[in-house]
């Protein structure tokens, strides 16, 4: 009897691998970092970028 495969790469959600990702990334410089993230790293980490302001 074969071992049923525990994960079906078939099945992929785009959205959800991306959001692993940047969530990993997140933890990864939270381990490396001396303090907490500041809201500037952490808004780097995830791609934001500041909003423009309207005159």
């Amino acid at each position: 009897m074969a071992t049923p495969e525990p994960l079906d790469v078939r099945l992929r959600d785009q959205d959800v691998l991306d959001e692993i990702e940047m969530t990993s990334n997140l933890m990864i410089a939270a381990s490396e970092a001396a303090g907490p993230l500041s809201q500037q790293a952490v808004d780097e980490i995830l791609g934001v970028r500041p909003r423009r302001r309207c005159a």
